[in-house]
C-alpha cells in the first residue's frame, strides 16, 4: 500500500460523479478548451505579446492538445515539441533540452516566478511541478528568454496554472481528469475547481499518481522493464484572491510529495577518488545484501530490486501575485510575482537515507509598463533571488552556499505599420557565499542586451529577426563541487576561477500563417565565448572523473514546420528539428559536445469525422554520430503513434475521451541526451486513455 495519502484521487472522483448538478455551466468552459489557440498571448513574454508578433519562435501548448500530451515529467510532455528533447532520466524526473542546452540554461517559471527545486543540479532530479496541473505550457527560444534572466541562453519554460484566480466566476467552475497508461500500469486522477463571491475568490486543486516500472521496446538485453523507474506522487494547492475593477492580489500554498527510482545507480564506483588528475579506483567489495525482498512501498515487482535507490521528495511552496491597472499617470500596469520554497528530497538505498538535498529559496519580481512615449511601449522590471542549497550524506558533492541574485531590466517596442521592434537589457549582480574553510566567495556581473525586428512583408507573410547578446554567471555547482556522484556516473570537481559566459545568439524565421498551407522555417547561431562544461580527465569503465572548464563553442540549427489543408477533413504537417553543438577552434580532444540530440523529423496526419478526430504520426530520429570523447554512439528510432478524441455525454455531463498509442511497434529506443540512456531506454508500446469533465 502506498505510503502516500490518496485524499486528491478520491476527490477527483467525487467531482467528477458529482458534475451533473453542474452541467448547465458546462458547454460554455468545454468550448473554450480548443484543441489550437490561432492567437494566443504570450504570458512569458514580458510585453504580453501575441505569437505572431514574437521576435524568436515561441510554442504554446494548450486547451485539448495539452490534455493528450501530458506526461508524468515536464520534459517529456515538451518532448516533441519543434526544437523541444528531454533529458529522460527514466520516469521520474526529465527536464526540457532546447537547441541542444539544458540544466541551468533553460529556465522553468511558474507563471513567471521561478520554480526553485534541485532540477538543474542533476537530471536525476525532478522538476518541483505536477504538468497534469498546467493551464498552458509556454516555451521561448534565443532572445525572448532576455527578461528572466541572462543565463537562459537556451529558453524559458514558463507553466501557466489556476493556482491563484484572477476573476470570481458567477458560479463554482472547474474540471476533473481521471487517466490511466498501460506501459507502467499508471493511474492518475486530478482536478480544479474555482469559486468565489463579493470580489474574493477560492481555487483548489489536486492530482495523485502511481506507476509501477515501464516496459521498454522489444530486444533490450535489460529485460523487459526498466528496474527502478517506477514514480508514484501527489500535489494539492489552496489559492485565495481578492478581485476589484482594477486589478487583483492573490496567495496560494502548494504541498507536493513524490517518490521515484533512480535507473542506472551504480556502486561499483563508490572507492574510486581522483588522483593527480586520474581516477583511483582499487578493489572494493562487490555490493552484496538481499536484492528480492519487498522494498518500503510494497512492490516488489512494480518497483525493483532494492539496490536502484530512491528518492523521496518534499516541497512547500507559497506563491504571492497580484496586478494593478492605471497605478500611476503614464503607466498601464504594475505586476508583482513573489514566491517562497522549502524544497528537500532524499535519496534513499536499502531503506534509509544516503544524501539529502535541501533549498530553501525566495524571490521577488516586480514590472511596471508604462504606456506609449514617443511611440515606444515597455515594461521595467526589478528581481531578486535568494538561494539556500546544501547537501548532506554519502554524495554530498557540493557544500552549502547561499546564492543571492538581483536584476534590472526594461524591454521596450515600438510598431510602425508592418513592423515590429524590440528592445531589451538586464544587468545581473550575483554572489554566492560557501560554508568550506578550503573555498572562497565569488562575485560577479553580467549585462545582457537583445534587439528585433518582425516584418509582415505580405499578407499572411512574416519574416522575424533577434540578435541577442547575454551573460549567464557560473552556478555554485560549476564554482564548487568536490565529490562522487554516482546517479551520472561521475566525480565532479568545480573551478572557482570560471568567468561568465558570453553568448552571441542570431535567429531568423519566415513564417506563412494563414491560409491551407502554413509554414515556420527558424534558423539559429549561437556563439559562445567561455562555455562552461564538463571535461573528463580520466574514466574507468564507464565512471568518468569530471572538472568543470570553459571553452568557446558554436551552436547552430533549424526548426521547422509545414501544413497543408487537403479539406475541411484532413490536415497533414511535415515537421523537423537538427542542432549541431561544436566547441571551436582547434585543441585536444573531441570537439563535439556531449549529449546533443539528434536531428529528427517527422510527419502528422489529422482528420476530423463528425464529432471524432484522429491522428497518425511517423517520427524519425536520426542516429548520433558526432559524440564528444569517453562518449557513446546512440542509433536512430521511429516511432508510429496514433491518436483519437471527442466530447461525449456521461450522465449528462459533457467530456473530452482521448486515447492513444505511442510506439504502436514497440521499438526499442535510446535518448541521447540521456546519462543513463543504456540503462533507461525510452517506454515501450503505450496505451493512454482519459476521460476529462469540465464544469
Amino acid at each position: 500500500m502506498s505510503t502516500l495519502n490518496r485524499t486528491p484521487l478520491a476527490l477527483a472522483i467525487l467531482f467528477a460523479f458529482s458534475a451533473p448538478a453542474l452541467a448547465q455551466s458546462s458547454n460554455s468552459r468545454l468550448q473554450t478548451d480548443p484543441d489550437t489557440v490561432p492567437t494566443v498571448v504570450v504570458s512569458a513574454s514580458a510585453l504580453g505579446v501575441v505569437s505572431d508578433d514574437m521576435i524568436t519562435p515561441a510554442t504554446s501548448l494548450g486547451g485539448g492538445e495539452l490534455v493528450r500530451t501530458r506526461e508524468s515529467t515536464l520534459g517529456e510532455t515538451l518532448a516533441n515539441q519543434p526544437g523541444i528533447s528531454s533529458s529522460h532520466f527514466g520516469a521520474g524526473a526529465s527536464r526540457p533540452v532546447i537547441r541542444g542546452m539544458d540544466g541551468p540554461r533553460v529556465k522553468i517559471l511558474s507563471d513567471g516566478a521561478e520554480v526553485q527545486d534541485a532540477s538543474t543540479i542533476s537530471p536525476d532530479h525532478a522538476v518541483g511541478f505536477e504538468p497534469v496541473l498546467a493551464e498552458r505550457i509556454e516555451v521561448l527560444r534565443g532572445p525572448s528568454a532576455l527578461a528572466y534572466g541572462g543565463g537562459a541562453v537556451g529558453g524559458v519554460v514558463n507553466i501557466l496554472d489556476r493556482k491563484i484566480p484572477t476573476t470570481v466566476p458567477s458560479r463554482p467552475e472547474g474540471s476533473a481528469e481521471l487517466r490511466a497508461s498501460s506501459v507502467a500500469r499508471e493511474k492518475t486522477g486530478a482536478f480544479e475547481v474555482t469559486g468565489g463571491a463579493g470580489g474574493i475568490a477560492v481555487h483548489a486543486e489536486g492530482v495523485k499518481r502511481d506507476a509501477g516500472e515501464y516496459r521498454v521496446g522489444s530486444g533490450w538485453d535489460g529485460g523487459k522493464r526498466v528496474p527502478g523507474s517506477f514514480k508514484e506522487g501527489e500535489s494539492g494547492t489552496v489559492g485565495l484572491s481578492w478581485v476589484g475593477e482594477r486589478g487583483y492580489l492573490g496567495a496560494a500554498y502548494t504541498k507536493e510529495r513524490s517518490a521515484y527510482g533512480v535507473p542506472g545507480h551504480r556502486h561499483e564506483f563508490e572507492g574510486c577518488h581522483p588522483h593527480d588528475g586520474h581516477l583511483d579506483c582499487g578493489a572494493h567489495e562487490e555490493e552484496g545484501g538481499d536484492h528480492g525482498s519487498e522494498d518500503e512501498h510494497g512492490h516488489e515487482d512494480e518497483h525493483g530490486a532494492q539496490d536502484v535507490p530512491t528518492v523521496k521528495l518534499d516541497s512547500d511552496r507559497w506563491d504571492l501575485r497580484g496586478e494593478y491597472r492605471n497605478p500611476l499617470p503614464g503607466f498601464a500596469r504594475l505586476r508583482m510575482r513573489a514566491s517562497l520554497t522549502d524544497y528537500r528530497h532524499d535519496e534513499l538505498e536499502d531503506g534509509a537515507v544516503s544524501t539529502s538535498f535541501l533549498n530553501r529559496a525566495h524571490e521577488g519580481r516586480f514590472e511596471l509598463e508604462h504606456l506609449p512615449l514617443a511611440g515606444w511601449r515597455g515594461v521595467a522590471g526589478l528581481q531578486t533571488t535568494r538561494r539556500d542549497f546544501r547537501t548532506v550524506g554519502n554524495e554530498a558533492y557540493v557544500p552549502p552556499t547561499v546564492t543571492r541574485k538581483h536584476a534590472a531590466f526594461l524591454t521596450e517596442e515600438y510598431k510602425l505599420e508592418n513592423w515590429r521592434f524590440e528592445a531589451g537589457a538586464r544587468h545581473e549582480w550575483q554572489d554566492i557565499a560557501v560554508d568550506s574553510k578550503d573555498q572562497r566567495d565569488t562575485k560577479a556581473r553580467g549585462t545582457s542586451v537583445a534587439l528585433g525586428a518582425v516584418w509582415k512583408f505580405r499578407p499572411q507573410y512574416s519574416l522575424r529577426a533577434g540578435l541577442a547578446r547575454s551573460h549567464r554567471l557560473p552556478t555554485a555547482e560549476e564554482l564548487y563541487a568536490d565529490g562522487m556522484h554516482l546517479a551520472t556516473a561521475t566525480y565532479e570537481i568545480g573551478n572557482q576561477d570560471l568567468g561568465k559566459e558570453t553568448s552571441t545568439n542570431i535567429d531568423f524565421t519566415l513564417r506563412k500563417f494563414e491560409g491551407d498551407t502554413s509554414f515556420s522555417l527558424s534558423a539559429f547561431r549561437n556563439r559562445v565565448a567561455n562555455y562552461i562544461y564538463a571535461h573528463t580527465l580520466d574514466e574507468h569503465e564507464g565512471f568518468q572523473l569530471v572538472e568543470y572548464a570553459q571553452r568557446d563553442a558554436v551552436f547552430t540549427g533549424l526548426e521547422g514546420e509545414l501544413r497543408h489543408k487537403f479539406s475541411d477533413v484532413v490536415e497533414a504537417t511535415l515537421f523537423g528539428d537538427l542542432v549541431r553543438a561544436r566547441f571551436a577552434g582547434g585543441g585536444e580532444g573531441s570537439r563535439n559536445i556531449p549529449r546533443i540530440p539528434p536531428y529528427r523529423v517527422g510527419v502528422r496526419l489529422n482528420a476530423d469525422w463528425q464529432a471524432w478526430h484522429g491522428m497518425a504520426e511517423l517520427v524519425h530520429t536520426g542516429s548520433q554520430d558526432r559524440v564528444a570523447a569517453f562518449e557513446g554512439r546512440t542509433g536512430g528510432h521511429t516511432m508510429l503513434n496514433l491518436g483519437t478524441h471527442t466530447t461525449i455525454r456521461v450522465f449528462g455531463v459533457p467530456a473530452q475521451l482521448y486515447a492513444r498509442i505511442n510506439n504502436l511497434t514497440n521499438e526499442l529506443a535510446y535518448s541521447h541526451a540521456s546519462f543513463v540512456k543504456e540503462a533507461a531506454p525510452l517506454p515501450g508500446r503505450n496505451l493512454t486513455a482519459g476521460l476529462r469533465f469540465v464544469f
